[in-house]
């Protein structure tokens, strides 16, 4: 099953239900070490059975000789817990780095379920045409409707009301606002395919509310 954001050069990603996770093969690769002594130090790892199955998913991979190796895939919690005994100047700055790109990414997957929501046609086209989605993708896109129709972005809305990062908008805004950037939106579902250029589909965007929404 295709994940939900594909892996990053740490090694992270997040799964179908939107779980940030890191491999026991792309651990050992940054903290130098052979991953059969990181399957080894997950498995020999004194937590419950229960913080187990929660935070170290097993799974496999093929390696270079096409034998099929065990590996593990676990959540923030988890690779706090097993990097935790990891030592040395080295070994520190990776774990500072790690917690830094799941911060990111949680944050990222927050942000992309919010869009599903709010953008559920747009941002399954933008997975369509992006074999790797970036979180640009969506912002961008997401912000290019929240521009046009409100003349500011998401989060501008959220400042000026107060709110948390991640908060729908959707309740501080006008049923007149909704209904334009769902227009807008369905409108864009096919440029995305049509016009890839980002500025040639905004000025035609803003072409489209001008003559169709004011």
């Amino acid at each position: 099953m295709k994940n939900l954001v594909a892996k990053n050069e740490f090694g992270m990603y997040a799964d179908n239900n939107g779980v940030a996770r890191v491999d026991s093969l792309a651990v050992a690769d940054a903290f130098n070490k052979d991953h059969r002594n990181v399957i080894r130090d997950i498995r020999n790892l004194d937590c419950s059975e229960e913080f187990r199955q929660l935070n170290f998913e097993q799974s496999s991979y093929i390696n270079a000789q096409g034998h099929r190796q065990p590996c593990f895939n676990m959540t923030r919690d988890g690779f706090v817990f097993l990097v935790m005994g990891y030592r040395g100047k080295k070994a520190a700055s990776f774990k500072e780095a790690y917690i830094k790109r799941f911060n990111e990414m949680e944050a990222f997957v927050k942000y992309l379920l919010e869009a599903r929501t709010e953008f559920p046609l747009l941002t399954d086209n933008i997975q369509l045409i992006h074999e790797k989605p970036m979180h640009y993708h969506f912002s961008n896109e997401a912000d290019l409707l929240n521009r046009i129709v409100l003349g500011k972005t998401a989060k501008q809305v959220r400042e000026e009301n107060g709110l948390k990062p991640g908060t729908s908008i959707r309740p501080y805004l006008t049923t007149k606002q909704i209904e334009a950037i769902d227009l807008l939106q369905r409108v864009d579902i096919g440029l995305l395919v049509s016009t890839p250029d980002f500025q040639e589909r905004k000025r035609y965007l803003e072409w489209y509310y001008m003559k169709k929404l004011q």
